[in-house]
């Protein structure tokens, strides 16, 4: 059970992580932060929240663990307002997806990283914002803490209990093999709908594309229609290892690109093949 959890950031993943603990009855007490207030009135008004405060520096005081749950670019300014607000048995932990670059400005910004606990929940959809919350979005999904060596086992478990009153299975990983993994499996694919979608909205015949697309394109372009900020946020963070993943991405394409210029039957369907027994085993 947790006293007074602060969330920095009440939209789609702090709300639903909000409405979860709620809907278990983990927490007495959630206060919202975050620099729109007329976004924080409409978390409270939708009870989400049961209170709120503009100023980060505020909104901390008294909390047992602060979910940092904004955009990479912003958790600087973040840390920065908070760190001489909150006490030596606060718990901060967040819910970024490049845990690298989170790491790296934790250490520069916080004079301790003993209580930074962080941590990505692998799930969400297309839509932002608190009106898009809902309390079942973690549950059964995965969610990755990334502890760092001065992490207590005591404090990494607190964070764990969270995510799994939440309805979470949580897993632990070193924050540089979660980066390569997550550039794959989330990052690549988020930048390859974005450039696809870019590259039809400009041919010619945009608009007749658009009206005769199918439901491969609406299932394969879905996550185009994510937070923009978020994803450049991303792509700044774990940039290395989504540049590799998109080498990698290149020489299949140009392996492909050949057998279809050859007209190799064989080699197609070999790769097709392939790709499906693949893709089918993961369904199971």
């Amino acid at each position: 059970m947790i006293k007074r959890l602060c969330i920095i950031g009440t939209g789609l993943i702090g709300g639903s992580l909000a409405l979860a603990l709620k809907k278990n009855n983990y927490c007495q007490h959630i206060i919202g932060s975050g620099r729109d207030e007329s976004r924080l009135k409409k978390a409270l008004q939708l009870g989400v929240i049961d209170s709120y405060e503009i100023d980060y520096s505020k909104a901390v005081v008294d909390a047992d663990i602060v979910v940092v749950a904004v955009p990479l670019g912003a958790m600087h300014e973040v840390f920065e307002k908070i760190k001489s607000h909150i006490t030596g048995d606060t718990l901060i932990t967040d819910v970024g997806s490049a845990k690298s670059g989170v790491i790296n400005t934790a250490r520069a910004v916080f004079d301790r990283v003993d209580k930074f606990i962080p941590g990505h929940p692998i799930a969400g959809i297309e839509q932002s914002g608190v009106e898009a919350a809902f309390d079942s979005l973690y549950l059964d999904r995965r969610v990755i803490l990334t502890p760092v060596k001065e992490n207590s086992k005591k404090d990494i478990e607190t964070i764990q209990s969270m995510w799994e009153a939440a309805g979470s299975v949580v897993d632990l990983m070193d924050a540089d093999h979660h980066d390569l993994i997550l550039a794959g499996t989330s990052h690549l694919p988020h930048v390859l709908a974005y450039a696809l979608v870019d590259c039809l909205n400009n041919v010619d015949d945009v608009d007749e594309i658009f009206r005769f697309a199918a439901g491969g394109f609406r299932d394969f372009t879905r996550i185009a229609s994510s937070d923009p900020v978020m994803w450049r946020d991303i792509c700044l963070q774990n940039g290395d290892a989504i540049l590799s993943m998109m080498d990698k991405y290149e020489y299949e394409i140009s392996i492909l690109k050949q057998a279809i210029k050859s007209k190799d039957s064989g080699s197609l369907l070999e790769i097709f093949s392939r790709a499906k027994t693949a893709r089918d085993k993961f369904s199971m």
